[in-house]
């Protein structure tokens, strides 16, 4: 199987802009601060902006496209042809694994960090009571997995390159041996002769 450069250019702008979505997320995360209401019996929590959930979620959907991707020309490994013995197939089954592995961590942060990072403390406490808890996104959960992308990118780029040199094609090869043009030549002499005899 021969590579394709719309392929690789796909892996990596798919790749590359869920890294982009991931660290953007990671920047924009819900923080909160407690306030009173206007009578001020109680205090609650007030949460910024969402952003950050939906560049989760769109990098957990172009990292979904990606490995899709990559998996359909390749055949998921396990249902094209054959590959060749040797480097390129050890090197193949290993970043098919370590592309998973990154892929479904990755994808794992993303999805955890949009849930946690939607979910706003729904409950009040009476004013001047204990410190109220609001319920925020943890640091480092989106740079977790913009980098677990970033590693998946280069680890599908790697597997559809090894991929490509190690597949057959469906084609084997075989080596001709014992027939050549002077064998042939000398086969129809030797029927002539046969048949003058005849």
């Amino acid at each position: 199987m021969a590579v394709s450069i719309s392929v690789l250019v796909a892996i990596i702008s798919l790749n590359l802009m869920a890294f982009v979505l991931a660290i953007g997320a990671e920047r924009r995360r819900s923080t909160a601060r407690v306030v009173p209401d206007q009578y001020d019996e109680y205090t609650y929590c007030v949460y910024d902006s969402d952003a950050s959930t939906a560049y989760g979620l769109s990098a957990f959907g172009l990292l979904l496209i990606s490995q899709t991707l990559v998996n359909g020309v390749t055949r998921c490994l396990c249902f094209g042809n054959g590959l060749v013995r040797g480097c390129s197939r050890v090197m193949s089954i290993f970043f098919f694994v370590f592309s998973w592995v990154t892929f479904l961590a990755a994808e794992a942060c993303l999805i955890a960090g949009s849930a946690k990072n939607a979910y706003h403390t729904k409950y009040k406490e009476i004013y001047g009571g204990n410190d109220l808890s609001c319920e925020t996104l943890r640091k480092g959960v989106f740079a977790a997995g913009a980098a677990l992308t970033f590693l998946s990118m280069i680890a599908s780029i790697v597997y559809y390159l090894v991929h490509s040199k190690a597949d057959t094609g469906g084609w084997l090869k075989h080596e001709n041996e014992g027939l050549g043009m002077t064998s042939l030549e000398n086969r129809d002499h030797v029927s002539a002769g046969q048949f003058e005899k005849l």
